[in-house]
This record gives structure tokens, sequence and C-alpha cells, in this order.
């Protein structure tokens, strides 16, 4: 028997099977699809899975963003795109997600799953 935590996650693999779906996205954009699909949780939680996704090869930066722009921070903010890495092993859950539709402020609805 192991010891230690077990390296699954279900938030980790909905998160799998959302960029299945749409192939990249940065963490945000996650964030706000995981909520319209799943229980609520976190910015945070979306965060730590996405990091720790990375050490266990399921997902990669495919790249990172400055935009700028009229932030409560500041005016760059930095967006890293994630993929798919090569253990990631999406399981199709039971709904398929069949039209994406962009809406005017940017957000995304999932019309159909």
């Amino acid at each position: 028997m192991r010891r230690g935590r077990p390296t699954k996650s279900n938030i980790r693999q909905n998160i799998i099977e959302i960029l299945f779906f749409i192939g990249k996205a940065y963490g945000y954009l996650i964030h706000k699809i995981y909520k319209q699909i799943f229980p609520g949780c976190t910015r945070e939680v979306i965060y730590y899975h996405l990091k720790k996704g990375i050490k266990l090869g399921e997902f990669e930066i495919e790249e990172i963003k400055q935009e700028k722009g009229d932030y409560s921070w500041g005016v760059i903010v930095e967006k890293k795109y994630y993929k798919l890495g090569p253990n990631a092993k999406p399981i199709l859950l039971a709904y398929e997600i069949t039209n994406m539709t962009p809406m005017i402020n940017g957000s995304i609805i999932l019309m159909k799953f």
C-alpha cells in the first residue's frame, strides 16, 4: 500500500475535461467555466490544481501573455495559458459541451451540456 496522500483529484480531473473541449485557457477563464458546470469552488483552488497538475504533467503552460488595461492593481496583467499535458487522461464525463458562444463582454456561456 502506498503511503501519503493520493494524487488523484476530482477538481483537477474536471479541469482536464474542460481543457479537452476548449484546448487552451488562462486560469480565470477556467474558473469561470468550472463554476458554470460543476459545484462552486474558489479561484484559489483552481490555481492550486493548475500548479499541481503542471508538476504531475497533466497540464502545460502554452504561453504567457502580458495584456495592458485599467486594473485595480495596475496597468498590466499576466495571463498564463494552460493546455493538456502528456499525463492528462480525459474520461469524457456523461455530458458533452456542444456549443460555446462568446458574449459581448468577453465571458463565455456554455449553451448545451
